[in-house]
């Protein structure tokens, strides 16, 4: 059996050593790169299937790290960081990651977040509805593969926008609650941080409609959750 590879960026060998110790338990096969040079490199060539990155970094915030891969690493990355302000939450989701779990953290937790977005990595919906390709405007979507189009141009979403698009789609222009959504991107640990489903729902918004500040397609109830409007379900 193939172990799934988890690659920690993090300068503090004491951390490092310590997540190391606590994902090698549950058998996953561990790399790490000390900053976010070898982190970029590792990623490119290891191809790790999750990554764990710290924000204080020796050459660079590991935001930019993370902003920077995300045109072309599309597996979960967990932020591990001593800051816990909102703003600094917000703004690391912003820049592409699918968690963040502020320092000193517990084992178990840490864990736990690490199976979620795994499960959800290896499981992406999409071939239960009754047609593999739905349309939205200029925007095609193909649940089989999981491919998006705009205008015919590929569009790159990470796994946990696919799946918060999926839902919508499947909503079939009912409005999606706050709660359903961070079920159906995180799991049920996750159904009281609305502001995870404010920040992907925005970046959405920046790939998919034409005029992001005043959507088409992505129609905000407030207080409610999202619905997706204008759905056409294409033959096969």
């Amino acid at each position: 059996m193939i172990k799934p590879k988890v690659l920690i960026v993090e300068d503090e060998a004491n951390i490092r050593r310590f997540v190391r110790i606590a994902l090698e338990k549950e058998e996953f096969h561990v790399l790490e790169a000390l900053g976010s040079g070898q982190a970029r490199l590792d990623a490119a060539t290891r191809k790790p299937d999750l990554m764990i990155v710290d924000l204080g970094l020796p050459d660079g915030d590991g935001k930019e790290l993370i902003q920077d891969i995300r045109s072309w690493y599309t597996a979960p990355i967990i932020v591990l960081s001593a800051r816990d302000s909102e703003e600094e939450k917000v703004s690391a989701l912003d820049a592409g990651a699918d968690d963040y779990l502020v320092k000193p953290f517990g084992v178990p937790e840490l864990l736990a977040r690490v199976r979620a977005l795994m499960r959800r990595a290896r499981a992406l919906p999409g071939d239960e509805a009754p047609s593999s390709r739905v349309r939205f405007g200029k925007v095609l979507v193909n649940l089989a593969t999981h491919e998006v189009f705009r205008e015919g141009v590929p569009v790159h979403l990470t796994r946990i926008q696919f799946r918060l698009l999926v839902a919508l789609i499947r909503g079939n222009g009912k409005v999606i609650t706050h709660k359903q959504l961070l079920l159906e991107g995180w799991g049920a640990a996750y159904a009281d941080r609305n502001h995870y489903i404010r920040v992907f729902m925005g970046q959405i918004r920046q790939k998919l409609e034409e005029d992001p500040s005043q959507p088409r397609h992505f129609i905000t109830e407030l207080q409610l959750g999202y619905r997706l409007s204008g759905v056409v379900v294409e033959p096969d």
